[in-house]
């Protein structure tokens, strides 16, 4: 019998399908899964884990991340790694490295991101070495990855080094034909060198960073008509993707995106990936849309779109005022629009500006995403410790002044030292259980490696297994088992055409292990984390070690036991680019 590199045994194996789990060996060699049998000698292996009362499952899939910066310096990605993700993919909300000058990349990746502007142009000054996709594509491969990587084309990217930055979010101005066609080249381009789709947002409350250009929206929030069909005419000819994020107004435009993933009208579906679903507490009525409007307009239409969506409570952290949600309206993006914390309090504290700030708290039928309720923002951290654990609502209420003020006063005192937290949405179990067994809706949307301080999803993938199992415990299920690593994995994989998500014979061996008594409490704890390579900023992260026991990347254990392997993302990586199109494995077999 030929040697086994690896042998996981005795653990209940879920091949990423949906079907019942068994007790199985898993025999692996040369990247690849080649036996799932019940009795593999250990003395044929290279290295064993023994995994006995743990469940062995395809890797994770995190379909929406923006690591484009961090993989370039922290190549590892160990944040996403310990939790149990093999596979994870960039270039989403229309913001990617590939095709601007470094500085033009930086100005629209870090205002909407929440990465300082100056780590962003360092490490692009220090790592980049491409100027097109394909040359990207190359690049990502060489580095000593953690977990694979697959991606998107961001169309503000492209839109820039078409159209020069200044016409590109300008919003007056309309592609040319010639640039309408030098854009379905580099797309093309993309789609050649492997590339999912094309990542978009029309959400204007997403701002352009630096001096020159700084508060225009992000390019793609310009786009019309004429540039829109043709860039899905790509994607649709290619069977690629559309990813993108609808705009917040009370002129919404989710529909044309029904519109665009239809198959009627004489031609192909296009497969739409649309942020978000979720249970706003700004519309609570809104989930009902989330619930039934995709799979009524998807069966009309014939259409292939889907929600992404975040399985855990929505809750954000900050600091001071940096918090994207303040770009929704007038006065918290003026606020944001200052750099400088000196002239920035001077306009907090202006008596004009806090009338206008007022307003636009209390205006009703403006849209929004915060639900604007400073009764629920509570202040986690403050100098003055006898702050901590109340509202910036109970401090008003208490000094008997408007809530506002009193945020705004505590801001202007303390700046970023104070710190506080709110829920924006999925705060009631009932929905979000709806949401996560909802078949026209994805798992993902959890924006690792951006907004590093306002919040922490690395591990939502073990939040949601740890509610599906609490909810069978209780006798209320609203997901299998099977079910839920299906949607975590195989689903996404099949849906976005990756080479991952199964774990049968010829599968690639992207394994995680998780300890089932460990799905506790501790998944929905936070911690920080100094970044040394982002000049020691302290990011949200997630900890809880316990559960996941081992992750393994194309058949190499990178974590176990919460130790990483030695010389990860220095001197070696596993993972890969994974090109879209995945070739045709072999099934599932399970030998009597």
């Amino acid at each position: 019998m030929d040697r086994f590199e690896l042998i996981v045994k005795n653990g209940l194996w879920f091949d990423g399908t949906g079907a019942e789990p068994v007790v199985r060996d898993l025999g692996i060699r040369a990247g690849e899964v080649v036996a799932t049998v019940t009795d593999l000698d250990p003395d044929h292996a290279d290295e064993v884990i023994d995994a006995a009362g743990k469940w062995v499952m395809p890797g994770f899939i995190d379909v929406h991340t923006h690591y484009d910066v961090e993989m370039l310096t922290r190549p590892a990605l160990t944040e996403s790694v310990r939790h149990g993700v093999t596979t994870a993919i960039v270039g989403n909300c229309s913001l990617t490295t590939i095709l601007a000058a470094d500085d033009e990349c930086a100005d629209i990746f870090s205002r909407v991101e929440a990465v300082p502007r100056d780590i962003v142009m360092g490490v692009l000054g220090q790592h980049r070495t491409w100027s097109g996709p394909a040359e990207f594509a190359a690049a990502v491969d060489a580095l000593p990855l953690g977990l694979n990587i697959a991606g998107f084309l961001g169309h503000s990217d492209m839109r820039i080094r078409v159209m020069g930055m200044d016409r590109a979010c300008d919003p007056a101005t309309r592609p040319t034909d010639a640039e309408i066609d030098a854009m379905r080249q580099w797309l093309g381009e993309a789609l050649d060198a492997g590339f999912l789709g094309l990542s978009s947002t029309t959400n204007s409350i997403d701002k352009v960073d630096g001096d020159r250009y700084r508060s225009r929206t992000l390019p793609s929030s310009f786009v019309r008509g004429r540039e829109f069909r043709a860039l899905n005419a790509v994607l649709r000819d290619r069977d690629r993707i559309l990813q993108s994020t609808p705009r917040i107004s009370l002129n919404p435009n989710i529909l044309q995106f029904f519109l665009a993933a239809s198959g009627r009208f004489r031609r192909k579906r296009l497969q739409v990936s649309l942020l978000s679903a979720a249970d706003s507490k700004a519309y609570p009525p809104l989930i009902y849309f989330m619930l039934y409007g995709a799979p009524i307009l998807n069966r009309l239409l014939r259409g292939a779109f889907q929600w992404q969506h975040l399985p855990v409570e929505f809750s954000v952290h900050a600091d001071g005022m940096d918090l994207v949600v303040f770009e929704e309206f007038g006065s918290g993006s003026a606020a944001l629009d200052i750099k400088d914390q000196l002239e920035r309090n001077e306009l907090l504290q202006d008596k004009d500006y806090r009338r206008w700030f007022r307003r636009d708290y209390e205006n009703r039928f403006s849209p929004k995403i915060w639900h604007r309720d400073l009764f629920d923002a509570v202040i986690v951290d403050a100098p003055d410790i006898a702050l901590i654990g109340r509202s910036f609502g109970q401090l008003g209420r208490d000094r008997g002044i408007h809530p506002v003020d009193a945020f705004l006063d505590t801001v202007v005192e303390y700046g970023g030292a104070v710190r506080w937290r709110t829920t924006v949405a999925n705060h009631r179990p009932k929905y979000l259980d709806k949401l996560a067994a909802n078949k026209h809706v994805h798992m993902g949307f959890g924006d690792a490696g951006a907004h590093l301080r306002n919040m922490a999803f690395y591990n939502y993938h073990l939040r949601l297994l740890e509610r599906v199992r609490r909810a069978q415990a209780t006798r209320k299920p609203f997901l299998t088992v099977p079910r839920a690593v299906h949607r975590l994995t195989g689903e996404l994989a099949d849906w976005y055409h990756l080479d991952a998500g199964h774990l049968r014979v010829g599968d690639r061996a992207d394994i995680v292990i998780v300890d089932p008594a460990a799905l506790d409490d501790s998944v929905h704890q936070l911690a920080e984390e100094p970044v040394a390579e982002y000049g020691g900023l302290r990011r949200m992260v997630n900890r809880n070690d316990r559960t996941v026991t081992a992750t393994i990347v194309n058949g190499r254990i990178v974590y176990r036991d919460g130790v990483f392997a030695a010389g990860l993302g220095d001197t070696w990586g596993p993972g890969r680019f994974l090109p879209a199109d995945r070739p045709v494995h072999g099934t599932t077999t399970v030998p009597a």
